[in-house]
């Protein structure tokens, strides 16, 4: 069993005790933090956990745990992240994992010298359905990715920007592309590989924020594929919705903040008959939603294993790059390629370009 302990008590963390919970008894949350003493303890008490504490570094000396799971607001992670390594745990955080790439490098050189490992929560890449499409493309199955569709269209009120953290660039890290959008952008790079180059537009519509509320980009991947991807917070009609058209079939998913297999169809192209490709698609299994439960139990295998957990590493560089380009694309009205931000880059210090 791992020891675990819980970093931020606000609305998401229901969800990181629920996930323990159903990995039991793999891991037990041991204790609760937050800087609010009084919170802390209220969850707490409310979610039978054992300790709560209001200072991070107190927390992580009396408890020494295996496993962090940090559910903080953004502008905090990456210190969080650290003090977790350094402290002898492996992490999982929310998204955004971090505010820059400068950020991530500092986390990285942190595991590297800890041996360690931390990994960003993107819990929809972990659903049975998503887990089949990744290994047809991956075998060839459906032939090469043409194009792509990746649309995250939420609505967000006046409300959900009160919070004092949201909507600004310093506390929030991003605006809709960063805070809402990358899962399904996480999903799409990891289902397709490297991507070339980003062409994309940002605004800010209709709320009174400093961080975008719409954006939309054009990328072409290394495969040549083209895809479409659409981040919103202004959309009434709610929709995630992912779309591949490959040589041989076409694979889709329609859902909003999670999917299970029956949000997912299969289409071959008009006239053909390929009941062993369909087949492929059909094929008994396991059948279980995108969770953060199903996330958790694969970074605990890693765990057993000492190996990178899934979403850390490169694998998690890729998605964060591609955000990176994706805002300075919007901001300077040019398209961004691949590695194309390095250190002396200000959009390698921040989301927006800006010191």
């Amino acid at each position: 069993m791992y020891k675990a302990v819980l970093i931020g008590t606000g609305a998401i963390a229901p969800a990181h005790v629920a996930a323990c919970r159903e990995n039991a008894p793999r891991i037990a949350l041991a204790a609760a933090m937050n800087p609010g003493l009084d919170q802390a303890q209220a969850f707490c008490r409310a979610h039978g956990i054992p300790a709560a504490y209001d200072d991070l570094a107190t927390m992580l000396a009396a408890e020494r745990p295996d496993v962090a799971l940090i559910a903080s607001p953004p502008a905090v992670h990456a210190d969080q992240i650290a003090a977790c390594l350094e402290a002898g745990a492996w992490v999982l955080c929310e998204k955004p994992f971090c505010a820059s790439l400068a950020e991530l490098d500092r986390i990285q050189a942190a595991e590297a010298r800890t041996g360690r490992r931390a990994a960003s929560v993107f819990q929809v890449r972990f659903g049975a359905a998503g887990q089949r499409a990744k290994q047809l493309l991956d075998a060839g199955a459906l032939g090469r990715p043409l194009l792509a569709v990746c649309h995250t269209l939420w609505y967000r009120d006046a409300a959900y920007y009160a919070v004092p953290w949201r909507g600004k660039w310093a506390t929030e890290t991003g605006g809709t592309a960063m805070t809402h959008g990358i899962h399904e952008i996480d999903l799409l790079l990891w289902l397709l590989g490297g991507w070339r180059e980003v062409r994309a537009a940002a605004a800010t519509l209709d709320h009174a924020i400093e961080v975008e509320d719409a954006a939309a980009a054009v990328v072409t991947f290394e495969n040549g594929a083209l895809a479409s991807v659409m981040s919103s917070a202004v959309s009434p009609r709610q929709e995630t919705y992912l779309r591949l058209d490959c040589q041989r079939a076409t694979v889709e998913a329609r859902h909003l903040y999670g999917y299970t297999s029956a949000d997912w169809h299969f289409t071959l192209p008009p006239g053909q008959d390929d009941p062993a490709l369909l087949a492929s698609w059909q094929a008994a299994a396991p059948d279980y939603p995108s969770s953060l439960t199903a996330q958790l139990a694969a970074f605990l295998d890693a765990r057993d294993q000492g190996a990178a957990p899934p979403v850390s590493g490169d694998d998690l560089r890729r998605t964060l790059a591609f955000v990176a380009a994706l805002y300075k694309s919007a901001f300077t009205g040019q398209p961004v390629r691949q590695g194309e931000i390095t250190p002396a880059d200000p959009f390698y210090h921040a989301m927006n370009g800006q010191p």
